[in-house]
């Protein structure tokens, strides 16, 4: 909205600047802020903010009205961690419908919403958000912590994670295929001075694509979108701490999608991927960022709701969808390592037990462990967030060592 608003008003101050006249253009040319990225950026942010703040206690109510709180293991399913979970019982969810709803009315009033990054990113998440809808509903339903059976979960997150990489794949202005050496009045990728397809592999430290993957980079995005997705759902266990992680790596990669979008910051000093139509995907992360500002007001500890996997699968798809579209995926790996730590602690500890009948962890994720060897909840949460931060940083300092 706020983008057609400016449109509108520079063809009617180009018209104005030719016939040589000074009208209502001219006298509203404060408007010409609403064509900057930083601008709309920051507005997202600040509106999704206030959304969330504003709507969040009426949100809470109608949760707490409807009777879906949040199923809590029993002891017999968890042994002590359901003594440190007590009180988190009744608890509402699906409190991820704040963050949607935040993220998405911010992204249509301050993006341009028919950016093929943005759509893409914000279509993904809305997509994801309801298969998580769908999941707490059955587990508010059942009254217990079995929601959407694993199976039918992967499948539907391969659907939509396959959508999102053929769309990314095939799209022109995303893929890459047939730009020219030079990107001036074209589309596409460029990495250097050279056209880069969607399906070759980039990191900082290397000033040339690792990999052409061809058309296996499709099921290598779909990876990657299922992989974040159930990340970040693994790492919501306790009270804002999955908010507080996706914060730092929106925010991180809202820097990196807008210096991807300026052709002398990418191209000339950073040497990254570049595309002219990335930067606006800056506008939804900051969107992203501000909504998970608001969540956090009401989530953090002791936690009033919990987002559920309405909001946990969403932004683990749109975080993975915006890293491809920046072209920095295997950045994720740093930016977002606490979300990879949860995941690769799961996988080892069931890995372990099926092949040596032994745990790795006291309990998986790890953010159960170290609250099982006497971490108190918010200790590991404010740690947590805090390797969150530094890993950021590290990912944002790699883009200038060489």
């Amino acid at each position: 909205m706020l983008y057609w608003i400016y449109d509108f008003w520079k063809s009617a101050f180009d018209a104005e600047k030719a016939a040589g006249t000074e009208g209502w253009a001219h006298t509203m040319s404060f408007l010409n802020l609403l064509g900057y990225i930083t601008f709309r950026a920051a507005v997202a942010c600040l509106l999704s903010f206030g959304l969330s703040i504003l709507f969040g206690p009426r949100v809470i109510r109608r949760l707490i009205s409807l009777k879906v709180g949040q199923p809590i293991r029993t002891a017999e399913e968890v042994h002590k961690l359901a003594e440190l979970h007590g009180g988190k019982v009744g608890t509402p969810t699906m409190g991820g419908v704040l963050i949607l709803g935040s993220v998405l009315a911010s992204v249509l009033i301050c993006a341009r919403p028919f950016n093929p990054f943005v759509a893409v990113c914000a279509c993904t998440m809305g997509a994801l958000g309801l298969l998580g809808f769908m999941d707490d509903y059955t587990k508010v339903k059942k009254k217990n912590s079995d929601g959407v059976s694993a199976r039918t979960k992967l499948f539907w997150q391969l659907v939509i994670g396959l959508i999102a990489a053929c769309f990314l794949y095939f799209k022109t202005e995303i893929s890459g295929f047939g730009a020219g050496p030079d990107m001036a009045g074209t589309v596409g990728y460029q990495f250097g001075n050279e056209p880069l397809k969607i399906s070759q592999i980039t990191f900082p430290l290397f000033k040339t694509p690792l990999i052409d993957l061809h058309w296996f980079v499709i099921p290598f995005y779909v990876a990657i979108i299922i992989g974040c997705s159930n990340a970040v759902n693994l790492t919501d266990g306790l009270d804002g701490l999955a908010t507080g992680c996706t914060i730092t790596v929106s925010l991180a990669y809202a820097g990196l999608a807008y210096l991807a979008g300026h052709h002398f910051m990418a191209n000339d000093y950073l040497t990254i991927p570049y595309n002219p139509f990335v930067g606006e995907l800056s506008v939804f992360l900051m969107a992203l960022a501000g909504a998970g500002f608001g969540f956090l007001w009401f989530n953090c500890h002791p936690a009033k709701v919990f987002m559920g996997d309405t909001g946990s699968l969403a932004i683990g798809g749109a975080i993975g969808t915006a890293a491809l579209c920046v072209k920095q995926e295997l950045l994720l790996v740093i930016i977002g390592g606490v979300f990879v730590m949860e995941a690769l602690s799961v996988m080892l500890q069931v890995g372990s037990f099926k092949l040596r009948k032994k745990r790795i962890f006291a309990m998986a994720p790890i953010h159960h462990h170290f609250e099982l060897r006497g971490w108190h909840e918010s200790q590991v949460i404010i740690r947590f967030w805090i390797l969150s931060i530094m890993l950021a940083l590290a990912g944002l300092a790699l883009l200038k060592i060489v």
